[in-house]
């Protein structure tokens, strides 16, 4: 069954600078980790991808169902603009929108990662998890020693999929995987196009008292992590490589989506 699952790349072994001294504090301080050899997918699960756990296993399809709380706590505006955006990706039928299917996949919560992750693992009998945020910011770097972005520290319309008009919200989204360079590593999308889910909660003072061997964040917390950026930032130093995007767990947006590692 190794055929269900997505391209992988290796990141080798190794230490790299984690985290920035010029970025938010929590980002702070930057600080050498060593990673262990893992394989990690070289695009975000797409929504191609992602139909065959739901066909397996009758998980609920992408959809806009109860709203999170960071877009009710926005009052009904915010509600109603949510419901508009994320219309092109709910599945109809149980299927995923045709024009999207080699996109990644999105509306899916961590829980619903979690789920294909463990889905994934039973199937191949390899062990399939999110990466943890020290991993994927050392996949995200791509071999590079103090760089902003995956591929260095220029960054243009070229390179990844953001929103450089905000006005154009409405008229902007996901785009399909390997559409835009790939980093060192050969991994793509990894600013842009889609935040991604990790594995870890999320503490603001964790680089504080982080392992240096192989971090795998707290054990418990109130918000997650996502990493990487996607198609609705404008912000560019949310693309960087050391962003970190808390958001509460109950979370998912037509913006958010996820890749594995596999053991």
């Amino acid at each position: 069954m190794s055929d269900l699952l997505p391209e992988l790349a290796l990141v080798p072994a190794g230490e790299f600078v984690m985290g920035s001294d010029d970025a938010d504090d929590d980002e702070r301080p930057a600080h050498r980790v060593f990673v262990d050899l893992f394989s990690i997918g070289v695009h975000p699960v797409t929504e191609r991808e992602y139909a065959r756990f739901v066909r397996a296993t009758g998980h609920r399809v992408p959809a806009v169902y109860e709203l999170p709380l960071v877009v009710t706590a926005g009052g009904r505006e915010r509600e109603r603009n949510f419901r508009s955006m994320g219309h092109p990706y709910v599945w109809m039928d149980s299927e995923p929108p045709a024009a999207r299917l080699d996109h990644p996949v999105t509306l899916v919560r961590w829980d619903d990662a979690f789920a294909y992750c463990a889905w994934l693992s039973n199937e191949t009998g390899r062990l399939v998890r999110l990466p943890t945020e020290a991993e994927w910011e050392k996949a995200a770097r791509g071999g590079l020693e103090g760089k902003r972005y995956p591929w260095g520290d220029r960054l243009d319309r070229n390179m990844a999929n953001f929103l450089t008009d905000p006005s154009q919200k409405n008229s902007q989204g996901t785009t399909q995987c390997r559409t835009y360079p790939p980093n060192g590593y050969g991994l793509f999308d990894m600013a842009g196009n889609v935040w991604e889910w990790i594995s870890d909660w999320y503490d603001p003072h964790y680089y504080d008292i982080s392992p240096l061997t192989s971090p795998a964040g707290p054990r418990e917390g109130n918000l997650r992590l996502l990493r990487g950026g996607s198609w609705l930032v404008a912000d560019v130093r949310m693309l960087a490589c050391s962003h970190r995007h808390k958001v509460p767990p109950d979370t998912y947006s037509y913006g958010i989506g996820f890749r594995i590692v596999c053991g």
